[in-house]
């Protein structure tokens, strides 16, 4: 009885370690599945940029967030220490207007472009040249911040998309 009873009772430490284990993974990090281990969405940043302005006071800028999980978020806000203020819009049918929040689809990707949606900066504290980065902060419901750089490209920069 006394072996049994010393089996089971090593059956459930290792259990119980495994367990523990797989709950202290780092933050937005993805199982085989594209699961998220700790329930946040796992986002990427890329292509992003900001064509330098023509006007003084406002910026449009553009980048694509790719959530590789099985989690949805939703960008709710965006800051700069650039712009007085950042929103973000949508563009429907030729007008644009801003809106509180974007999807993010769990597996899927938000793009902000030319165009399209985008971020408006808006009562420019320094207009950006050519060559520089504007350091953005981008606000999420699950996810939490995530800090982003956009290269000043030319007024008329416009990437090809794959």
């Amino acid at each position: 009885m006394t072996r049994r009873r010393t089996a089971l009772v090593t059956a459930v430490a290792v259990a119980a370690g495994l367990a523990l284990a797989g709950c202290s993974s780092s933050t937005g990090s993805t199982g085989s599945t594209g699961s998220t281990v700790d329930g946040k969405p796992d986002l990427k940043v890329s292509g992003a940029f900001m064509p330098e302005p023509v006007m003084d006071d406002m910026a449009a800028g553009f980048l694509t967030i790719t959530n590789d999980s099985d989690v949805a978020d939703r960008l709710t806000s965006v800051t700069s220490d650039i712009a007085g203020e950042v929103q973000i819009h949508e563009t429907k049918n030729q007008k644009m207007r801003e809106v509180t929040s974007f999807d993010i689809p769990a597996d899927g990707a938000l793009d902000l472009e030319r165009g399209g949606n985008h971020m408006m900066f808006l009562k420019l504290k320094k207009k950006p040249h050519r060559g520089e980065n504007v350091s953005v902060e981008l606000h999420f419901e699950k996810a939490g911040p995530i800090k982003a750089e956009l290269p000043v490209k030319e007024p008329t920069h416009n990437p090809e998309k794959h």
